[in-house]
């Protein structure tokens, strides 16, 4: 058997990890293994990013308006969609504290005394 001998050709080979992996995702899915999550309450709505303007400097930015658009949430600033306005997400900062909208409408924190006193 000094012969070399190609048993499979390339392409059975793939169809073969293709079909396997075709069939593994039917087959989990048909069984319930596969969680599709419809509690949309504490799913991410987008990243954003903050670009610092200092005055008289331009900045540049995509002409094409985003789909989204700010409103003002209990004191917070969120986001929604323009194409859904009740699916809103509050926007937080990297320790998931709220960004506030206005200063007047910021709810006192638990727990701690009132700044007035």
């Amino acid at each position: 058997m000094s012969e070399k001998e190609a048993r499979f050709t390339a392409r059975s080979l793939i169809a073969t990890a293709i079909g396997a992996v075709v069939a593994t995702v039917v087959v989990l899915e048909a069984s319930g293994r596969i969680d599709h999550a419809t509690n949309k309450d504490n799913v991410p709505v987008g990243e954003f990013e903050a670009i610092h303007v200092t005055p008289g400097e331009e900045f540049r930015m995509s002409p094409k308006s985003s789909e989204l658009h700010a409103v003002c949430e209990q004191g917070y600033l969120a986001i929604a969609a323009d194409v859904d306005p009740d699916f809103r997400g509050i926007v937080v900062d990297y320790k998931n504290r709220g960004v506030r909208c206005s200063r007047g409408a910021v709810p006192e924190a638990t727990g701690g005394p009132a700044k007035d006193e």
